[in-house]
């Protein structure tokens, strides 16, 4: 996936850092089905995805992948570790922009049909996030 083809890795790098929406009609099936855990308000499928992209950039408009490793695809699997970094400016999670610096990591695995994304498994070290965002005591 170190060339650039994984599907992971053109999510973050162009759709979450490069803020291309239009991606995702392109890299997800239409019946696309997500099992981390949803945000408040996030509905299912390519809409969510959206809704999940706009919130955090948003929240993070300078978001950048610091990190995609290590990256693994196997059949119709692949899954990686991102660390992501960014500066607090609008709302997240209830909590106004505080300029603060953060640095958060996820985990993915994605299942690909057709060479696009139909499932999704992740978690998001969120805690962390929220403890460098001041809505949780660190």
């Amino acid at each position: 996936m170190a060339n650039g083809s994984g599907l992971i890795e053109r999510f973050y790098r162009e759709i979450i850092e490069g803020g291309n929406l239009s991606l995702i009609d392109e890299l997800a099936t239409d019946d696309y089905l997500d099992h981390e855990e949803a945000l408040p308000g996030q509905p299912p499928g390519k809409e969510g995805v959206r809704y999940f992209v706009n919130a955090v950039r948003t929240a993070f408009p300078d978001i950048r992948v610091k990190s995609l490793e290590p990256s693994l695809a196997d059949g119709n699997m692949e899954a990686c570790h991102v660390v992501l970094t960014g500066t607090h400016r609008g709302e997240m999670a209830g909590v106004a922009g505080t300029g603060k610096s953060v640095e958060f990591g996820g985990t993915d695995i994605i299942r690909v049909e057709d060479g696009k994304v139909a499932e999704h498994w992740g978690t998001t070290d969120n805690m962390r996030l929220m403890q460098q965002i001041g809505a949780i005591p660190g």
